[in-house]
């Protein structure tokens, strides 16, 4: 008997209930580490996490109201993915779907364990700061973040 795929592989992410879709987050906390865009456009990371995050569970400390405390928080959804995939990282789940790759051998729905994305060193766990502690974003570009892709330029 042949074993049922994931639904990650067997449905696309328009197809996905709430819980699915949600699922789909490693909780790695990258999406809320403040961004810069310099001269170019383009998007630069920093290692300025927004206020909410909680930097040792890289989960949002309010998630449900988080919009009452940072208006610009983005909501990922099936259908404004495609214009928000510059702000999440390479190793995001949503986007790796979205360009049709399979999830992470590290991601919780994989490992059945949640600490999976701390322990492969993916999550922003002992690498972030809070903007509580660094609250000038005018000195955030002294913390940016080089990634794969610039250092491979």
């Amino acid at each position: 008997m042949a074993k049922e795929r994931p639904f990650w592989e067997s449905k696309t992410l328009s197809e996905m209930t709430r819980e699915e879709w949600d699922s789909l987050c490693d909780g790695c906390g990258r999406c809320c580490l403040n961004k810069l865009i310099d001269d170019d456009d383009r998007i630069q990371t920093t290692a300025v996490a927004c206020k909410l995050l909680d930097l040792e569970s890289c989960q949002c400390k309010d998630f449900a109201n988080r919009w009452h405390y940072v208006p610009d928080c983005i909501r990922f959804t099936p259908e404004n993915l495609e214009e928000n995939l510059p702000w999440l990282p390479e190793s995001c789940a949503y986007r790796l779907l979205h360009e049709g790759y399979d999830i992470p051998e590290w991601h919780p729905l994989v490992t059945g364990d949640p600490n999976s994305v701390h322990e492969a060193g993916f999550s922003v766990r002992g690498l972030a700061v809070s903007e509580l502690e660094w609250p000038d974003p005018e000195e955030w570009h002294q913390l940016i973040i080089v990634t794969e892709e610039e250092t491979d330029a």
